[in-house]
């Protein structure tokens, strides 16, 4: 045989393409927007569903495979924003076999010239759009982000915690100083005195005139600096906490410091 009769050969064999549907979420607080689509030319059907309602969710996907003629065991590839839903919806659709994608919100290709605000989400229609062009290989069109799985996931809890209760107190220590500087005063603090050593030093304060504090602002100052002990005490707790099982984790009988493994390979 001829060489150009093979290549004649090898051209001429089709490309087999595997149906898929597309779909994309357009996650909101009361509802969500639904996006499907079969490829780049056909235009995408919307559908609207109550906010976290999968099982509603997942009766739209089917009624997608049959508005679509699609076999009911085509694979569903999706989307969404990540966001304040978090991963249990790609956890969810992971499990009825849908393969998902978490999209970074900031890496997503938009336009130039328009002003994207942080919490600002694409339309769902724009967002199939891209998911079709992702799977078709563009993949500079977005940054998928890497889900943690649901025990990886609750052992960060304790840190977003500790780091909560860090934001509360600075801000409650915050809002003493700035109520006191209204005053043209000052009270040096630290965060661990009692509350009744605080109120006993801000009832001996005296504002310019030599009067004290007018009495709903100390007690306002002193609810203020009753919620800056109370976080001391949690943050406390909570390092104490973080320090226990940084132990048990260094622990010679943990099996993350062992150095043999069970593992293969």
């Amino acid at each position: 045989m001829r060489p150009d009769a093979t290549r004649l050969s090898e051209c001429s064999t089709p490309l087999v393409i595997v149906p898929t549907l597309y779909v994309a979420f357009e996650l909101g607080g009361t509802s969500w927007k639904l996006a499907a689509t079969t490829g780049p030319g056909q235009p995408p059907r919307l559908r609207t569903v109550p906010a976290r309602g999968l099982t509603r969710t997942l009766d739209e996907l089917a009624r997608a495979k049959a508005r679509f003629q699609l076999d009911p065991a085509t694979p569903v590839v999706s989307c969404y924003e990540a966001g304040r839903d978090g991963f249990w919806l790609h956890h969810a659709l992971t499990a009825s076999a849908v393969r998902n994608h978490v999209v970074d919100s900031s890496s997503i290709e938009v336009n130039r010239r328009q002003r994207r605000a942080k919490s600002d989400r694409l339309d769902a229609r724009k967002l199939v759009s891209m998911l079709v062009r992702y799977a078709e290989g563009e993949r500079q069109v977005w940054h998928v982000v890497h889900v943690p799985s649901s025990e990886a996931e609750d052992q960060r809890q304790l840190h977003r915690e500790f780091k909560t209760a860090q934001r509360e107190r600075l801000a409650a220590m915050t809002r003493v100083g700035s109520l006191l500087m209204t005053q043209g005063l000052t009270l040096p603090l630290t965060g661990r005195e009692a509350v009744a050593e605080v109120q006993a030093a801000l009832a001996a304060l005296r504002r310019w005139d030599d009067t004290p504090l007018p009495p709903a602002l100390q007690t306002r100052l002193g609810r203020e600096w009753g919620q800056v002990v109370a976080l001391t005490t949690q943050l406390d707790l909570l390092g104490r906490e973080r320090t226990r099982r940084l132990r048990e984790d260094n622990s010679p009988r943990s099996p993350k410091s062992g150095s043999s493994c069970s593992c293969g390979g």
